[in-house]
């Protein structure tokens, strides 16, 4: 049976460490890290999972500020206040809360953030500087992820990692640093041929298709490390993830849970950005 790696007890350590950190800051007279989002419409998952991020600004010593427009904000409407934002010298940290109505240019929004406020890490200079191995907000999730692998006592460097999904905010970054970590990597998708085969050889999985119970336990490798970053809502309320949990804990060597697994890391990586870009550039 797998050993269950818990994300709420390793994001609580996270974010102990940040307001560890936040503290001394401030005792050396620096600025309050601060983190901006920004809204728009109505969405009820956004405004649930803004809550979360407020609630823990507040638990590090953070400032936050939640900026809400209407479903029929205009582009330039947000992107002034994006630019607000930006020359504001008590945000640390800028987060454009997806998804946005669609008569909006969701990725000109968020190319206009400042890639120094840029804590989502999605900016293509942070991006580019993650496929350089260069100092740079990385994004929040697969961050999350390699904290979770380290606190497993995982060390990727030499093993085969399969990454099942290729999207810019998880597969994609998330190949980059396992690559980073030595790993050699897999990057699957909706044309993988035979991916029970492809999975079936890695050490490291990581889930990150958006499909749930996706992953059959059987193709787990024995004694392998299994990360389901999935979260699937379905028609009774609960959620999967995108690994069949219990027949893969069967197989596996050690696997997170859905809920209480990757979820609790992703913001308290975005508390972990926030000072860290609070750190580089407002000393």
């Amino acid at each position: 049976m797998a050993t269950l790696i818990d994300g709420k007890a390793i994001a609580a350590k996270v974010r102990a460490e940040v307001a560890a950190d936040v503290k001394a800051r401030t005792a050396r007279g620096l600025r309050q890290p601060g983190l901006a989002v920004v809204r728009v419409g109505e969405d009820p998952a956004s405004k649930i999972y803004i809550g979360g991020k407020r609630k823990a600004c507040a638990e590090v010593g953070m400032n936050s500020w939640e900026h809400v427009f209407a479903e029929t904000a205009t582009q330039e409407g947000v992107l002034a206040k994006v630019a607000e934002l930006n020359a504001d010298p008590n945000v640390h940290g800028i987060l454009v809360q997806l998804p946005i109505p669609k008569h909006l240019d969701d990725r000109a929004i968020l190319n206009a953030v400042d890639p120094r406020k840029d804590v989502d890490g999605f900016h293509p200079m942070n991006l580019g500087a993650l496929v350089m191995g260069l100092p740079a907000p990385r994004a929040c999730t697969p961050f999350g992820v390699m904290r979770l692998l380290r606190e497993a006592g995982v060390d990727p460097a030499g093993k085969r990692a399969v990454v099942i999904g290729r999207s810019i905010i998880v597969g994609k970054p998330m190949a980059l640093l396992l690559l980073e970590a030595n790993a050699t990597v897999t990057v699957c998708h909706s044309r993988t041929r035979d991916l029970p085969a492809v999975v079936a050889e890695a050490e490291i999985v990581i889930a990150a298709i958006g499909k749930g119970r996706f992953v059959q336990g059987e193709w787990i490798r024995p004694g392998a490390t299994v990360i389901d970053v999935g979260m699937n809502r379905q028609p009774d309320g609960k959620l999967w993830g995108d690994v069949d949990f219990a027949a893969a804990s069967e197989r596996a060597g050690a696997i997170t849970p859905v809920p209480g697994g990757v979820g609790p890391m992703t913001i308290a990586m975005l508390m972990r950005n926030t000072l860290d870009q609070a750190n580089r550039y407002d000393t």
